[in-house]
């Protein structure tokens, strides 16, 4: 008796030192989503956290949004739907914004409530939608939160990143200019602690840290405001070119002058200090985790909501365009069983990060869900019958006041499109009647229209692809129509 319990001794003792993540239901993974704002591929560069990510897991480099402005892709990324089935295509009005998406219902099934539902905790942290503020009234109530989270620490206008209000749980606290009161480095504090409260409760959990930055005003942390001296934007091919055979939105630019060019270099050295936060907030979280025991069993997840051009085809700062500058994001997953410092080419969609996500934490996906998990592609191989197209589709030209992402004069402000972004092309149909084409593998900066040189055949076989999934409305039609 004496001999067992000398045996046994040593691993009690072992698994009274166990973390609390050994528990049967913290073995489920954590998944951590950091959601950026306006953050284009250009910037990653300035962000070393990011880039060791990449180090550490799978990059993909063709993952697509939906639309290339705020709120239809975050309400993409909620439901896992294509905007014309959440019905929101811009950022206010009456097919956008935060009320489009609450009336249609579509805050009733997202990736929050799923996972709610198979037991995890929730949170969302910064931005939420287009038009959502604190202080407003929603179905006639104050400090709305919508279902599905269970922290939610959420502001209206977090621009400026100081001078906000934040919904804190159904608590309106007010944050003022001081460096402590700056908005990233705010959620990266309640983050941490959401962290702590979810691993001490033994319960795995997903968390939502969704910046404003670096959306203009492109507001810096005040330590990093004096970084990079001297930084101008990329001059790539396409910086102050006027692209040949354009459509007439993007015809007539003017080259740009050198007040616009110093501007666009100001504007992108801010736009690169003001990532530094999101890049600090990532180290803070990771070094949480490690902290807490819980790192090799939590997914981190790193993305845009939509790129951005700076003089690229002689465009002042903005978005909205079916360039790759605006469609074109980020999406770097780490985490278990992931590649380590591999890079796909598979194409994927924001669409797809609520059924990936609904399958990581082995929640339910709903069948009207559009999108598809990323999960097969985790191991960095494409298997066969991967999808073959991206569909991006958007409302324009935008002349709505009060939305931020209203256009400047010359950022280009473009006519409603539905486009197809294959693996080397881009197809765009107006609906004007006005047509674009370009091939990315010998025209990389998309330069030069080549539609009119397509065949009678080739234009017929790309109308009906886009055709087909601009009609799709589940995630087996859309998954077949993608196939084409």
């Amino acid at each position: 008796m004496r001999r067992l319990a000398l045996i046994l001794a040593p691993l009690l003792v072992l698994v009274a030192l166990l973390p609390a993540s050994a528990s049967p239901a913290a073995k489920r993974p954590n998944i951590v989503f950091v959601l950026t704002d306006d953050l284009s591929w250009n910037l990653v560069h300035y962000m070393p956290n990011v880039r060791a990510l990449e180090k550490r897991g799978l990059t993909f480099s063709r993952y697509f949004v939906t639309d290339s402005l705020c709120c239809p892709s975050r309400s993409s990324i909620f439901s896992g739907r294509f905007p014309h089935d959440t019905g929101v295509f811009t950022n206010k009005g009456k097919d956008g914004g935060f009320h489009r998406f609450h009336a249609r219902g579509g805050e009733q099934s997202t990736f929050a409530t799923s996972l709610h539902a198979a037991g995890y905790r929730t949170a969302m942290m910064g931005k939420y939608l287009n038009g959502y503020t604190p202080e407003g009234l929603v179905d006639g109530k104050p400090l709305y939160i919508p279902p599905g989270w269970d922290e939610w620490d959420v502001a209206g206008n977090g621009y400026p990143e100081f001078n906000y209000n934040l919904n804190e749980n159904g608590r309106l606290v007010h944050y003022g200019s001081t460096p402590q009161d700056y908005l990233t480095d705010v959620i990266a504090g309640k983050g941490v602690d959401f962290i702590n409260s979810s691993v001490a409760a033994h319960k795995p959990f997903v968390l939502e840290l969704a910046t404003f930055a670096p959306h203009a005003p492109y507001t810096p942390a005040p330590r990093d405001a004096n970084l990079f001296p001297g930084l101008k934007a990329p001059r790539t091919p396409a910086f102050d070119f006027q692209n040949n055979n354009p459509p007439r939105w993007l015809s007539g630019h003017k080259p740009l002058t050198a007040p616009q060019i110093a501007a666009i270099d100001s504007f992108f050295r801010k736009r690169a200090q003001a990532v530094r936060a999101v890049d600090d907030m990532i180290g803070r979280i990771e070094a949480t985790l490690q902290a807490r025991g819980v790192a090799d069993n939590t997914y981190i997840v790193f993305t845009s909501d939509n790129g951005y051009h700076m003089g690229d085809h002689r465009l002042l700062p903005g978005k909205m365009t079916a360039f790759d500058t605006d469609i074109r994001v980020p999406l770097v997953i780490a985490g278990p069983g992931v590649a380590i410092g591999r890079t796909t080419g598979a194409i994927a969609q924001n669409i797809d990060l609520r059924s990936t996500f609904s399958k990581l934490g082995g929640a339910a996906v709903p069948s009207e869900v559009d999108g598809h998990s990323l999960v097969p592609l985790f191991g960095g191989r494409v298997p066969a019958g991967w999808r073959q197209s991206a569909l991006i589709e958007h409302h324009g030209p935008d002349f709505q006041k009060g939305d931020p992402d209203l256009p400047a004069p010359g950022s280009g402000n473009p006519a409603s499109y539905e486009a197809l972004r294959i693996a080397d092309a881009v197809y765009v149909e107006y609906r004007n009647g006005e047509r674009e084409y370009y091939n990315i593998d010998h025209d990389p900066f998309e330069l030069t229209n080549t539609y009119a040189k397509l065949s009678a055949k080739r234009r017929r076989q790309l109308h009906a692809r886009l055709a087909a999934v601009e009609r799709c409305h589940s995630g087996r039609a859309c998954w077949a129509a993608q196939q084409r």
